[in-house]
């Protein structure tokens, strides 16, 4: 088949759909109750095409309508000018109101059968009660009535149609053709098609409803999937291990008799570090085994849950102790903590600061050690404003052997201040160290949401 010929059937080069291809879906996607006829098809010339067409029935029916009335029928010029308006213009108004529109042209129909009775010796060998005009006109109408109107509705227009005719038969005049059988079968086969066309439209409507939700529902379960596997092997990997520092950390003074105080100091700090950790973790891992992401306190049994999964998170508050757990671990560190910034901050805000320091002390410690490092949070009316910055890592200090990081902490770190709608900003200082700054506003969209200054080129540091 050539290329011209598959354009005109049913689909272009390379799969393209064709007109006709085109046509046929608009005509399964049939409008709403309040829209024009095929107002959701794709394009715009599909959009228009009710109008085109009804606009052409218009133009070719209402002369011809006005001719036949006036030299087949013998009618007055100006029953017949009236009557060709009255049968033809409502085609115009079928394609958003069909069934007012099916109303005025049935009236006019029935008016213009009941005038042709007051003449019926010129009527003798025509076509009555409805003209062979006003037949075309009403099965432009009944399709336009099948592809918005429901069921119940199109079998009542059909009952109507083959009543209005049987009543009108009983005045049939002597020598005429009936035409009321005649279009009481045709608009019956025009109403059931369309309305079998509607149906069709209506069904892959909601079979594409129904995928919509079907992909939403799987999306769902693939992320609770994941989240399950995440907390799984966070409990088997991470905790596992971290337990064992815990437990090592805490024997070690009786393990090692003679220990020197610092270095119990040491170790104590390490556990209380690790089991903190643990505690974190904890509520993490609840968090992630809930369906919702809810804290869980619906669940059965959330009424025993660990202490530590009912502890409030941490926050501004409680830098001072991430600070100074950090200078027990041999990083120099100062903190400049304005007064009250804990109580001005909300908690997403407050959540946000202290795990952007956490996680910039971190860094600092893996990949400058010995650095000294100066943390800073200042509050005003609208933002918080964080800024910690270390120098170039001491030169007796040894470096994490593992090389570059992965660049999730970065990551991590923008991610939080674009769920708060602040900005990040990150790099390199030309001493050889690395600052981290961000604004988190205090009130939403105080900030622009989403928005950071973080160069990706800086994510090894983390």
């Amino acid at each position: 088949m050539s290329d011209k010929a598959r354009d005109r059937t049913g689909g272009g080069p390379g799969g393209r759909p064709g007109a006709l291809a085109q046509v046929a879906a608009a005509l399964r996607t049939p409008a709403g109750a309040a829209q024009p006829l095929f107002a959701q098809a794709p394009r715009a010339w599909q959009r228009a095409l009710p109008y085109v067409v009804a606009g052409i029935f218009v133009v070719s029916l209402l002369p011809t309508t006005i001719v036949v009335l006036a030299d087949d029928y013998g009618m007055d010029g100006g029953w017949a000018g009236a009557l060709g308006v009255a049968q033809t213009a409502p085609l115009l108004l079928a394609v958003t109101r069909p069934l007012p529109a099916w109303l005025l042209v049935l009236v006019a129909d029935t008016l213009g059968a009941v005038v042709l009775l007051t003449q019926a010796d010129k009527v003798a060998g025509h076509a009555w009660p409805w003209t062979p005009t006003a037949v075309i006109g009403y099965l432009v109408l009944s399709a336009c009535l099948g592809l918005r109107e429901s069921v119940r509705t199109l079998v009542g227009v059909w009952l109507a149609t083959g009543a209005l005719g049987a009543v009108l038969g009983f005045f049939q005049p002597a020598g005429t053709m009936n035409t009321a059988a005649l279009l009481f079968v045709l608009a019956g086969v025009v109403l059931a098609l369309t309305g079998a066309l509607r149906g069709l439209g209506d069904a892959r409507r909601r079979i594409a409803e129904q995928e919509s939700i079907s992909e939403a529902e799987r999306s769902r379960r693939t992320l609770l999937e994941e989240r399950a596997r995440i907390a799984r092997e966070l409990h088997d990997v991470v905790a596992h291990h971290m337990s064992v520092i815990t437990v090592q950390a805490d024997s070690a003074p009786y393990r090692l008799p003679g220990m020197p105080e610092p270095v119990r100091e040491e170790f104590a700090a390490i556990a209380a570090s690790a089991r903190e950790s643990l505690d974190e973790m904890r509520r993490l891992l609840t968090v992630l085994r809930t369906p919702d992401g809810a804290d869980g306190s619906g669940g059965a049994g959330g009424g025993g849950r660990a202490d530590g999964e009912r502890a409030p998170q941490p926050g501004i508050g409680r830098l001072q102790q991430l600070v100074e757990a950090t200078v027990r671990a041999g990083q120099p560190v100062e903190l400049s903590l304005a007064a009250g910034a804990a109580r001005a901050a909300p908690p997403a805000v407050d959540l946000s600061a202290y795990r952007i320091v956490q996680e910039a002390l971190a860094n600092v410690v893996r990949h400058a050690p010995g650095a000294p490092t100066r943390v800073s949070v200042t509050v005003d009316d609208d933002e918080v404003l964080l800024l910690v910055v270390n120098g170039p890592a001491a030169r007796d200090a040894v470096v994490e052997p593992d090389g570059p990081g992965t660049g999730h902490g970065l990551v991590g770190m923008r991610e939080r201040v674009r769920l708060t709608g602040g900005t990040l900003d990150t790099g390199p200082l030309p001493d050889g160290g690395f600052r981290v700054a961000a604004r988190l506003p205090l009130h939403t969209g105080a900030g622009a949401a989403g928005t950071d200054g973080t160069d990706d080129t800086n994510e090894e540091r983390s």
